[in-house]
């Protein structure tokens, strides 16, 4: 099926299935804006970039952190999550069935939860302590080093999209914790 609010993109720098889908589609603005699910689900335009579109999905992920933290409880925020966490699976499936790829690049909701979710348990820490959490998660959410690429190849639609985020948000808190162990700062403070 052609599409026309798809683009084909075979330049996708930041595609997450490299070789195994033998074209990628990117969706334009009419297509995000065609139902209220790819708006959440393509994070809200941050996942139409051309260029790097899970990196732009984390960035809005901080971005929205950054902007909620102040008046969210931690109860709330866990709250926020595992409902986003739910509602993804849905919103993620939904999407990439339209766009017809079993994990398109532009669906970038997975990695705002998953942000959130390293974000939260770093909290409180300053921005260098944030950025620190923003690429030990693009490390795994990119390179995908077992399991986290186990779980990306064989958990199918919307729950395998959503779930390869939370196993790579939690290599990315060990590794954090560690980071934390080994020089000790004021970047990080896990919060207990």
């Amino acid at each position: 099926m052609n599409n026309p609010d798809l683009k084909d993109d075979t330049h996708d720098a930041d595609a997450k299935h490299v070789g195994r889908n033998k074209l990628n589609k990117r969706p334009t603005l009419r297509f995000m804006l065609s139902h209220p699910a790819h708006i959440a689900s393509l994070g809200f335009g941050s996942g139409l970039s051309p260029i790097m579109p899970g990196t732009c999905g984390t960035l809005a992920g901080w971005l929205i952190f950054a902007l909620l933290e102040p008046y969210l409880s931690f109860s709330a925020w866990i709250a926020l999550i595992v409902i986003g966490f739910l509602v993804g699976i849905w919103l993620c499936g939904f999407t990439a069935k339209r766009m017809q790829s079993p994990d398109p690049g532009a669906v970038v909701w997975d990695e705002i939860v998953a942000i959130w979710i390293v974000l939260l348990f770093v909290s409180p820490t300053n921005f260098w302590g944030q950025l620190l959490c923003f690429v030990v998660f693009r490390f795994f959410d990119m390179v995908k080093p077992p399991p986290i690429r186990y779980f990306d190849q064989r958990l199918k639609g919307g729950f395998g999209i959503m779930f390869d985020d939370l196993v790579a948000a939690v290599f990315s808190l060990i590794v954090i914790a560690l980071i934390g162990a080994v020089v000790p700062s004021t970047l990080i403070a896990i919060r207990h």
